[in-house]
């Protein structure tokens, strides 16, 4: 999005060292912005982030790199020589502020205007999945920008806003959150019209402190919504039907079989993608089908909640259909892929929780195989229900007939085989034709690179 430099001071109400105009007197102006200088597109802002490391020390590379202005909470005497610095009093603050500023500008609007439309997803699993199939199932007929991989919290939903393009007319924003109260601060920022939230479950617990509080949290993006916007909720997950009644918004269900958009007469392929028809009670349309390309059965109810986006938005269903069977897949994702030998290997490496997992699990079971085994890492952030939870995904997993290996991870207990990593490859023996290998884990197991090299070696 393209935002003079005196928009940007005057939004974070900062102070400019340097030009806010070129030689012929035009304004100077950014198109986006990033906080990674490593990842800087020629005229992004840079906003230094103070964490493990401070961004300030890299301002420089990032002016190489083309960007022509920097924020700073540190004082500037003279910006680094072909840019200029805008200085604020906090630069995590700041980019809030201008996110809030970008929000204003979807839809071709002006400040205060909110024309546009933004579509905020929350939930404790299928999130990005849901946000990938959303934009996909629309940008045909709406210019759409959504969020980048799982950019999901207080930086990465700013910068999704920030690097709309500017005939943007819905933006599809990821929404995570670690604690009560995340959730209402991306919503002051992002100011959705369409809400949606996939499930609730055991995530995060150690930060909520219940799963009584996952269900508060994220039904605070039910709360934000206006009253002429619309809720999209999951008719399958009692807790996640009940936040219609926290909303203003128009209600709209989705599910498997249930809810006012709903997924029918589902078939899984052999290679885990799906065909389904649409039906819809709201909206006046016709049933419709859909070949869904994205792969695991739980990504059925992930298409419904985009196709009732859809609907919400005017999109036809033709549109949604197609987009549907298309998607643009975040990495990491229910990846499938088979080797030269007939090994196939399931990389849905990204993340993991108790409920992602055990769809992974229930996904990995319907895989043609003689043989099926789930590399698992370890599921974070689970708090007091850590060892009970891996235990039980262990029993699950022994129920679907599927063998496990724990990668660091001996909360799955003693029955499982439990390995480090460099241990895996031998203790999983032959893999070849009729083997199928799941490999999930919580980001900190870092397994998607033990994922490509099951492939390289097999």
């Amino acid at each position: 999005m393209h935002i003079s430099l005196a928009d940007i001071a005057a939004g974070v109400g900062g102070s400019i060292v340097g030009d806010t105009a070129d030689a012929n007197g035009s304004p100077l102006e950014i198109s986006g912005a990033t906080q990674d200088s490593r990842a800087i597109e020629p005229g992004q802002l840079f906003i230094p982030v103070i964490a493990e490391r401070d961004g300030h020390d890299y301002i420089e590379s990032a002016v190489r790199a083309g960007a022509p202005a920097y924020l700073s909470s540190q004082p500037v005497s003279e910006p680094v020589a072909g840019s200029t610095a805008i200085v604020v009093d906090d630069t995590i603050s700041a980019l809030q502020r201008l996110g809030r500023l970008a929000r204003e500008r979807i839809g071709g609007g002006v400040p205060g205007d909110g024309a546009g439309q933004v579509v905020g997803i929350t939930g404790s699993a299928g999130k990005t999945s849901t946000k990938d199939l959303v934009a996909s199932a629309i940008s045909s007929e709406r210019s759409t920008h959504a969020s980048e991989k799982s950019f999901n919290n207080e930086l990465g939903v700013p910068l999704t806003l920030l690097n709309a393009a500017d005939d943007t007319e819905v933006a599809v924003v990821e929404m995570g959150a670690r604690g009560p109260g995340h959730i209402a601060l991306l919503c002051d920022i992002a100011s959705p019209t369409i809400g949606v939230v996939t499930t609730v479950g055991n995530a995060h617990t150690s930060e909520f402190g219940s799963f009584e509080a996952v269900v508060e949290g994220k039904g605070e993006l039910i709360e934000s919504l206006p009253s002429s916007g619309t809720a999209v909720l999951n008719a399958m997950v009692p807790e996640v039907a009940g936040m219609a009644k926290r909303s203003q918004a128009s209600v709209v269900t989705f599910g498997v079989g249930a809810g006012d958009v709903r997924a029918v007469e589902v078939v899984i392929n052999d290679d885990l993608t799906s065909r389904f028809r649409i039906e819809t009670g709201p909206f006046q349309v016709e049933p419709f089908d859909v070949a869904l390309g994205a792969r695991g059965e739980h990504n059925v109810a992930n298409a419904a909640a985009a196709a009732a986006v859809g609907l919400a938005l005017g999109v036809s269903p033709e549109a949604i259909a197609a987009g549907l069977a298309k998607p643009k897949w975040s990495p990491w994702r229910m990846e499938m892929t088979s080797a030269p030998s007939g090994l196939i290997v399931v990389n849905d490496s990204y993340n993991a929780n108790p409920l992602s997992v055990s769809a992974a699990l229930a996904s990995l079971a319907k895989v043609p195989a003689v043989r099926r085994v789930a590399v698992l890492g370890v599921m974070a952030e689970l708090g007091d229900e850590a060892r009970s939870e891996h235990e039980r995904i262990a029993r699950e997993a022994r129920d679907l007939g599927i063998e496990v290996v724990a990668v660091d991870a001996p909360l799955y207990g003693a029955d499982v085989n439990v390995a480090q990593r460099e241990e895996v490859r031998v203790l999983l023996g032959e893999l070849g034709d009729g083997v199928a290998v799941l490999v999930k884990g919580s980001r900190v197991a870092g397994l998607e690179h033990l994922a490509e090299e099951l492939l390289s070696e097999a």
